[in-house]
């Protein structure tokens, strides 16, 4: 069965705060400062406003996704463990409510970094192939962290500062209702379990982290694209992982994907917001018109650890 993604929902927060900013409150170098900026190109990041709720920003977007369509499974990927957002009777329960969702299963996606969303639409995908999903309705996907929790959580050391934002999305069986906007062909994913430090990586962990995630993200953009029948070549647009674009300036030496096959227009914008970046990137290249029917898209998502997960989605028809 195939399966398609539609109705990405955005909902990004009421103030953006400067990278440097962040850096120099934390008592970063004016050298190091300046490699964020003029060669990371990361220059602002959201964050939440005076009263703003993470929990708020994720049940709009998820409103929004699923219209006047009920869901029969949401799945929410998030990269930190543990989310603050205070609900007495417990996240799932108020997003059930929220959602207009009573009785739903509502489950978690985590540990497993910033790949959490994008393998929550492997699990989708799953679901919904199985028998029970085969006459199911829609999987409602979430995404999203509250990143400005403290900045032990936001400042990823020599790699990336992290924002707050949400995403929302519907996994659809190919043929039920309107066709999706993007169409499932293939995944990939791989792991390193040398850097299981995270954080607390030194200075020679973090410079090897960045080279094999290269590597291995070369690696398994080929393997998701020869699962789709493609080769390298035949793949129209990159959405990346928005941590930085010196990481995407090598991906692009090493695997001979030009870079402006590579959309970084997000990155200077809004920089890294977890689990989100690949399909914010393509919600916004949808939205300024770059994406054609019969293109295809590689997502990718990196995470600590080091996990790497990519899948191929085909442009349809605009319904």
């Amino acid at each position: 069965m195939n399966v398609g993604l539609s109705r990405m929902s955005v909902r990004l927060p009421g103030q953006t705060e400067l990278v440097d900013d962040v850096l120099a409150r934390n008592g970063r170098s004016t050298a190091e400062r300046r490699v964020f900026g003029k060669i990371y190109g990361l220059r602002h990041s959201p964050v939440l406003a005076p009263g703003e709720r993470m929990a708020d920003l994720l049940a709009e977007a998820g409103r929004d996704a699923l219209g006047d369509a009920r869901a029969s499974l949401v799945l929410y990927g998030h990269t930190l463990p543990a989310q603050e957002f205070g609900q007495p009777d417990g996240l799932a329960n108020w997003l059930r409510a929220q959602l207009g969702l009573p009785g739903v299963p509502v489950y978690g996606v985590s540990h497993l970094y910033c790949t959490s969303v994008l393998r929550a639409v492997e699990l989708a995908r799953g679901f919904l192939q199985s028998p029970r999903g085969a006459v199911a309705d829609p999987v409602l996907v979430l995404g999203g962290d509250h990143g400005s929790i403290g900045d032990a959580t936001r400042l990823v050391h020599r790699m990336t500062v992290c924002g707050d934002a949400a995403l929302a999305f519907t996994v659809t069986a190919a043929g039920r209702d309107a066709p999706a906007r993007y169409r499932y062909l293939a995944g990939a994913a791989a792991r390193d379990t040398r850097f299981y430090r995270n954080t607390r990586m030194s200075d020679t962990e973090v410079a090897l982290f960045g080279k094999v995630c290269c590597e291995q993200a070369v690696a398994v953009v080929q393997q998701a694209a020869a699962a789709a029948g493609l080769a390298l070549a035949d793949v129209d647009w990159l959405m990346p992982h928005l941590s930085n674009a010196m990481f995407w300036r090598s991906f692009s030496a090493m695997s001979g994907i030009p870079l402006e096959r590579i959309c970084l227009t997000l990155l200077p914008e809004q920089g890294h917001n977890f689990g989100t970046d690949a399909l914010m990137a393509l919600a916004r290249a949808d939205r300024d018109g770059q994406l054609q029917p019969g293109q295809r898209c590689a997502l990718v998502a990196l995470g600590q650890g080091a996990y790497v997960r990519v899948i191929i989605v085909e442009i349809m028809e605009d319904s």
